[in-house]
């Protein structure tokens, strides 16, 4: 895994992003990033609103990477504003010793965004599925809750 994170270098993945079919041609840049896919667990990377309990969503570093617009209009109370395409850059500017979840509208630009940060190394970032229209239809910070209860009911 160490060679990966050496080849895997920021500026690389940023090419591999943007330089689009000319970096098809990179058998070494195709070859680590299939060596990096094939030991990621289905779905390892992404979790649903329902997975968080309400008091676990204060410990996690919330990232919106929508553009700067859509975030003022509206987005997850304490996120900070990251638009994907800064994302590599500003890396620095999170933590790498505590959960980082990223989310947009879907969950489409964030998966970009996070499979960006983890092939750049960073193992505890975590894709919002179903981004900011999902947690609001989920039940915001309470999804965790909600779930459980539909459970509950389910079960009686």
């Amino acid at each position: 895994m160490k060679n990966l994170k050496t080849l895997l270098a920021a500026p690389i993945v940023a090419l591999a992003f943007t330089a689009g079919p000319a970096m098809a041609e990179s058998e070494e840049l195709i070859d680590a990033i299939e060596g990096y896919v094939m030991f990621q667990e289905y779905h390892g990377a992404t979790i649903r609103p329902e997975q968080i309990p309400a008091d676990q969503w204060e410990n996690i570093t919330i990232v919106d990477t929508r553009d700067a617009g859509q975030y003022e209009e509206d987005h997850i109370p304490g996120a900070i504003n990251i638009e994907w395409r800064q994302i590599l850059e500003r890396r620095d500017e999170l933590p790498t010793d505590e959960q980082v979840l990223v989310y947009c509208n879907t969950g489409t630009l964030s998966a970009q965004a996070g499979l960006m940060l983890r092939l750049a190394g960073m193992n505890n970032v975590r894709i919002l599925q179903g981004g900011f229209t999902g947690f609001k239809e989920a039940g915001g910070f309470e999804a965790n809750a909600r779930a459980q209860e539909a459970a509950e009911e389910a079960s009686e």
